[in-house]
């Protein structure tokens, strides 16, 4: 947070907080509620039994779930150290004048707490995923269950509710992954070996956010309205006044694309790459001459001095006129393909990416905060 400071940045986006699957994603989660204890393992005292107590009545509607699934009588107090530990880090990081980007997933785990909680919001014989694309020409199996809504609105959407609340106490935007999966979600029959033989299926649309701000108020919130994306995605994005995303990587083809910086609309977020992307520099090393050489003339146009290949989309997503711009640590520090996070439709090697201690190191910052300064996005 200190280096963030010093580096001139107002924002910091993380990745879900929730305890990873076993190959090490976030993203299916044994729990949309609990904070992965691992996290803050060393931080602090254990909190007291007054503590502990006092956030098992603040947490009333998931707690005890999470409990009972994780079996473990040290993890009540985990959950409360987390709390207390991450809320320390969000109440320093706003008196440093920096706002925490987290990430809501749209699914949890068939292993979670939530799926034998409440077995009737799932729908156990269906997969999520996502049709064949550009990451995989069979599609995406995720192996998430995806949602009975009939289910869920009979409960008034409670559990949906509790969600976002919990999300806000976290985070002070939240990136609503796989968006698009509001207005309709790929779903396979469960047993299937890949993504192809889905269909679409029907999302809760607006409806949804209309009860969930009825409850919450305003949603601070990102879409990510990434992948195959249609007008009725565009179209609710607009009307719950959302801002979406753009990547940059997506922006060099021979193709017009919403992703080119002449085509980034002011209330969206740029980003060098995602979680899914390689690196900025590993990104470089397999684009064909064509993209290259588009890339360099967005560079020559914006009057770019750096040549390293990260440096430039670091410069280029600074140089948009969106309002918000976020890069990766790693496309900051030019690591290559070794240090991508995720490579979608794989099972192994990711999310192992970590960073080290010194690797921000004060030029790196003055270097960031002199670029952010020269594109007018210096709040300081």
């Amino acid at each position: 947070m200190d280096w963030l400071v010093e580096a001139g940045q107002s924002f910091w986006q993380v990745l879900p907080l929730g305890p990873p699957d076993a190959l090490g994603s976030p993203y299916a989660s044994s729990s949309a509620f609990a904070g992965w204890g691992e996290l803050a393992a060393c931080a602090g005292r254990t909190p007291s039994a007054r503590e502990q107590q006092d956030f098992r009545r603040r947490h009333a509607y998931w707690i005890e779930d999470w409990l009972a699934f994780a079996e473990d009588p040290g993890e009540l107090a985990a959950q409360a150290r987390f709390d207390r530990e991450w809320g320390a880090l969000r109440r320093y990081a706003h008196e440093r004048g920096v706002s925490i980007v987290g990430d809501l997933p749209l699914y949890v785990s068939r292993a979670s707490a939530d799926v034998v909680a409440h077995p009737a919001y799932f729908d156990l014989a269906l997969d999520a995923g996502a049709p064949p694309d550009a990451y995989s020409a069979t599609g995406q199996l995720w192996g998430n269950p995806t949602y009975r809504w009939a289910e869920l609105w009979a409960d008034d959407q409670r559990w949906w509710i509790e969600r976002f609340r919990r999300s806000l106490q976290l985070f002070d935007i939240v990136r609503l992954d796989h968006f698009r999966g509001y207005v309709a979600y790929w779903a396979i029959r469960h047993g299937n070996r890949t993504g192809k033989a889905g269909r679409w299926r029907r999302g809760p649309g607006k409806e949804l956010f209309d009860t969930v701000t009825g409850a919450l108020g305003r949603l601070p919130a990102i879409a990510e309205d990434l992948g195959h994306v249609t007008p009725p995605v565009h179209r609710l994005r607009a009307e719950l006044g959302l801002p979406g995303m753009h990547v940059l990587q997506w922006g060099f083809g021979a193709r017009s694309s919403l992703h080119s910086l002449p085509r980034h609309r002011e209330h969206a977020v740029v980003y060098t790459g995602t979680h899914d992307n390689d690196t900025a520099a590993g990104w470089w090393r397999v684009q064909p001459d064509d993209v290259r050489a588009r890339t360099d003339e967005a560079r020559a146009r914006a009057g770019i001095a750096a040549i390293e290949p990260s440096w430039v989309l670091v410069e280029l997503a600074l140089s948009s006129r969106s309002r918000l711009a976020i890069v990766q640590a790693q496309d900051l520090l030019g690591l290559g393909s070794e240090a991508r996070m995720n490579t979608p439709a794989t099972l192994s090697g990711n999310w192992s990416w970590r960073l080290e201690p010194g690797q921000l190191t004060p030029e790196l910052a003055a270097r960031l905060r002199e670029a952010t300064r020269r594109w007018r996005r210096l709040r300081r």
